[in-house]
């Protein structure tokens, strides 16, 4: 008879991503600023990966900022996101391990109040689900596949956010 390891079965957030791009020099500024109004955090550049001719984009132009929030921080940030967009999911932003929703204006979102130097922005939210033991794919030495068991399904995912979010899926 087969045991079932209790540490498989445990989904945790491994990390939050708060990213804003734009191809707007200006409004690039006003992310900076929006993203470090919201998280108390530098934000960390993105540059585009290839040459996009109509929006006049060349491959190493800054073009975004995001934040990435770990353990309790992420927890806490995204009660607050949620809160933002009334708890309500759609079952298209939902993936095997992973939600993907957009705040539309930050001021929707509770205890942000408006900044006449930010203005009115929106930004996108991604969280990434994990179980104990994902390391193994990413630490240096010994490296290996985890087993399919360890991955987290679009279901778990949708479970996991209605028991400890209260999030309903429409």
């Amino acid at each position: 008879m087969k045991k079932e390891n209790p540490l498989s079965k445990e989904i945790f957030i491994e990390k939050l991503i708060l990213h804003a791009t734009t191809s707007d020099a200006d409004k690039l500024e006003r992310y900076r600023k929006l993203l470090e109004y919201l998280t108390n955090r530098k934000p960390a550049i993105t540059k585009a990966k290839r040459r996009i001719e109509a929006f006049k984009i060349r491959k190493g132009l800054p073009i975004g900022y995001k934040v990435t929030l770990r353990k309790k921080e992420a927890v806490e940030m995204l009660k607050v996101l949620l809160a933002g967009v009334k708890h309500e999911l759609k079952k298209r932003q939902i993936g095997n391990g992973y939600i993907n929703f957009g705040i539309k204006e930050y001021i929707s979102l509770p205890n942000f109040e408006y900044r006449r130097d930010i203005g009115i922005l929106g930004f996108d939210v991604s969280v990434v689900l994990a179980k104990k033991g994902k390391r193994v794919e990413y630490r240096k030495r010994c490296r290996s596949k985890i087993g399919k068991n360890q991955k987290v399904t679009k279901e778990e995912t949708i479970k996991f956010m209605q028991e400890k979010f209260d999030v309903k899926i429409v």
